[in-house]
């Protein structure tokens, strides 16, 4: 396939290449010191995918049944089977993961807190009890929503049905809140992240959508936003969404970049202010935001997804028509993160698992090719490779470059729905059924 041959790019002209791509660089060599020691949050502590000084295996395999001859567990360090069904992501600090799950009807919520050495449950714990849950897509569970880690305390979240802080040493609730109105249609799927003293999520519903700031240490609300009528439809499917949203510093001011259903709006975090936005044709939006220092990359959600590059500096107001420097629509995700690795972001469509290479300056593709699958996890980044875990159970693990390495192909006996955790030499690995951790043996 030829290189910066496929349609659907959109180039405008009049950018510093220089400076970017030392931006570029930037985003990925000036990670501060210890930025990478814990992955706090969903996509790591700042929602980029990326681990810079994480070295987990390429290599690992489960072996199909205990009594095949020769079939052998390779770099499985230890799996813990975790009951009930969530597809929140792993977060690890002070050597403990934490997630979510709950029951298959919704009725029963739980957080589960595991050993990261040994894989030994520490806690395992009912916190909501639900009466008559509403219905979700097959393919959602009642607790998608990756937990927050901040300290000594963790922040769990399963949308309208509770938002808690808990002791991150006894997981004791500390506060909660379950007096917020939204029917999630689909079910819930934006995840919670922590700014100074705050604890923001978003609320993207069939009926209602907001995003609220709750204080950290007590839950009180500190500002509530209804979101701006930007959808141009009544359908309230296409109202919902489930992104997370990310802070970044831009014209010298802290700017909340949040996705949602046919729009991106940056808010000022302390008040709630809206400061600018963008609008699209697509909706419910999963995606998370990135940011190289000069643009704001991302995809815009279901109904033919796009990917988008936005210059956020002096933007005030819709800026759709004059701030969106490129748009890269084939063959683009509906459900997993682009990541951005050096000058290039890389993305994995949903259905066919095809695989994009796109030049962050401009949004040409510099190559697109197939590993195969279907994708809800975002790929994350560790060690000079990209992992892409499928929901079969298939990891494929490629070198970046300018055509498709790839490394190795791994298998575990069950699929992801969640997005994996690098963490020192190891992989956390969540499938439907268990969690692993995969590190290179020695022999």
């Amino acid at each position: 396939m030829p290189r910066n041959s496929l349609p659907g790019t959109r180039r405008l002209p009049g950018v510093n290449w220089k400076l970017c791509s030392l931006l570029l660089a930037c985003s990925v060599c000036s990670v501060p010191a210890g930025a990478q020691e814990n992955w706090t949050e969903f996509r790591g502590p700042n929602g980029s995918g990326l681990a810079i000084r994480s070295r987990p295996p390429v290599h690992w395999h489960e072996a199909q049944t205990e009594k095949a001859q020769g079939d052998k567990n390779r770099n499985i360090v230890w799996k813990r089977p975790i009951h009930g069904r969530g597809w929140s992501s792993p977060v690890i600090s002070r050597g403990r993961i934490w997630m979510t799950t709950a029951t298959e009807d919704g009725k029963k919520m739980y957080v589960v807190c595991v050993d990261a050495a040994n894989g030994e449950i520490i806690h395992d714990r009912l916190v909501f009890t639900n009466e008559n849950p509403r219905e979700i897509d097959v393919t959602n569970s009642y607790a998608s929503p990756t937990a927050a880690l901040d300290g000594d305390r963790v922040y769990i979240h399963f949308g309208t049905y509770g938002t808690a802080c808990l002791d991150a040493e006894s997981a004791k609730t500390i506060w909660q809140r379950r007096d917020f109105p939204c029917n999630h249609w689909r079910g819930a799927g934006s995840s919670p992240i922590v700014y100074k003293n705050m604890m923001i999520v978003h609320f993207d519903g069939y009926d209602f959508q907001y995003i609220v700031a709750l204080d950290k240490l007590t839950g009180k609300t500190l500002w509530k936003k209804d979101r701006l009528d930007l959808y141009e439809t009544d359908n309230g499917d296409h109202k919902k969404a489930f992104g997370t949203p990310s802070v970044f510093e831009i014209d010298g001011q802290a700017q909340l970049i949040s996705p949602f259903a046919k729009a991106l709006i940056s808010y000022e975090p302390e008040t709630g202010k809206e400061l600018w936005w963008i609008q699209f044709k697509q909706h419910s939006m999963a995606n998370r935001p990135l940011f190289n220092g000069q643009f704001i990359f991302t995809g815009t959600g279901f109904g033919k997804g796009e990917l988008i590059a936005i210059d956020p500096f002096h933007a005030r107001g819709n800026v759709t028509q004059t701030h969106i420097k490129w748009v890269v629509k084939r063959a683009m995700p509906s459900k997993p993160s682009p990541i951005l690795v050096g000058k290039r972001i890389y993305t994995v469509a949903d259905k066919n698992g095809i695989v994009s290479c796109i030049d962050a300056q401009n949004g040409n593709i510099i190559w697109q090719d197939r590993i195969g699958g279907t994708f809800s996890a975002s790929p994350v980044f560790a060690a000079g490779h990209l992992y892409f875990c499928d929901e079969k159970g298939k990891t494929t693990v490629i070198k970046p470059g300018d055509s498709l390495e790839i490394v190795a192909e791994n298998r575990l006996n069950n699929g992801c729905m969640a997005t994996p955790a690098p963490f020192g030499k190891a992989l956390f690995v969540r499938t439907r059924d268990a969690l692993y951790r995969l590190e290179k043996r020695e022999k």
